[in-house]
């Protein structure tokens, strides 16, 4: 089975985009980076390594620390599909992210972007 091109895609391609959207909005990075720790666990250094490796999004998932058991809390509609309905489990993840940066760039807080 052919890999989905959004897998293969180097994450410090996605990142400038994900900073972008939320600077648009009037967010911060240190907010865009409180949301990928919380979600995959990385930390300053251990994501700015993967960015300096220019790791593909599958390997930044897959050697994510730890995803946040309450990322399955997230719900909702990002690219016309139910996160929470997505089987495959990479591009849930992935599109778990999308979805959070979304909710930052609408404004909410992060104390709800970040299930608390």
């Amino acid at each position: 089975m052919e890999k989905t091109r959004v897998f293969r895609m180097p994450f410090s391609s996605i990142y400038p985009l994900y900073i972008q959207k939320a600077e648009k909005k009037g967010r911060t990075k240190k907010e865009v980076n409180e949301i990928i720790f919380w979600l995959t666990g990385y930390d300053e250094h251990s994501l700015q390594q993967q960015i300096i490796n220019e790791v593909d999004m599958e390997t930044f998932f897959k050697q994510a620390p730890h995803i946040n058991p309450n990322a399955s809390l997230i719900k909702g509609v990002i690219c016309g599909h139910r996160v929470e309905e997505i089987e495959d489990e990479l591009m849930r993840q992935i599109r778990y992210l999308d979805k959070l940066i979304d909710e930052l760039a609408k404004g909410k807080t992060m104390q709800k972007i970040l299930r608390k």
